[in-house]
């Protein structure tokens, strides 16, 4: 089983086979429009006018699974992103990336990829937030924060994760390996 395998829904409700993005490099993220890590958004905006052209595209996901930090409508969030961060990358409908009304994306995803830790300065705010949701949060697939990137090749395969206070150069660099 591979990403092709899943549907997700539009923001408008409609089913969304990610087939359709067979070929091409993928991002895929859980983001929050009231997060610390929010204004990593621009970063993906950056990464994305570069790349696209190139066969990346970046699959946006909203999340309101940490702390409330993507309340809102799905057209309410959208306006947030578009207006506040330009982002002109797709943007689906508001999910669930843990427990059981997780979507099955998010469960492939969380299933065949390991925990990388946190690095920097922000490692300080999330463990003692995190270890408080999931006492074994170092064991386990589970999306930690808002702003956790996977990236898919062209054939579909799972090849990297990003946490959200792995460096955006990384993720760059990773990318740029791919396309």
């Amino acid at each position: 089983m591979n990403i092709y395998d899943f549907t997700v829904k539009a923001q408008d409700g409609s089913e969304v086979s990610l087939a359709d993005y067979k070929g091409k490099v993928l991002v895929i993220v859980n983001t929050a429009t009231g997060c610390g890590f929010t204004p990593q958004y621009d970063e993906l905006q950056d990464l994305y006018e570069a790349h696209q052209k190139d066969g990346l595209e970046i699959l946006d996901f909203p999340c309101n699974q940490f702390m409330d930090q993507a309340p809102g409508t799905d057209e309410e969030i959208h306006s947030f992103c578009t207006g506040r961060y330009g982002i002109t990358f797709p943007q689906f409908s508001k999910i669930d990336v843990n427990g059981a009304n997780a979507i099955p994306l998010y469960r492939h995803l969380t299933a065949n990829t390991a925990f990388g830790g946190f690095s920097g300065p922000m490692a300080l705010v999330l463990k003692p937030i995190v270890k408080k949701m999931d006492k074994d949060y170092k064991n386990n697939g589970n999306i930690k924060w808002n702003f956790t990137k996977f990236v898919i090749d062209r054939d579909g395969n799972i090849v990297g994760r990003f946490e959200p206070t792995d460096s955006m150069d990384k993720l760059k660099a990773k990318v740029e390996e791919l396309l």
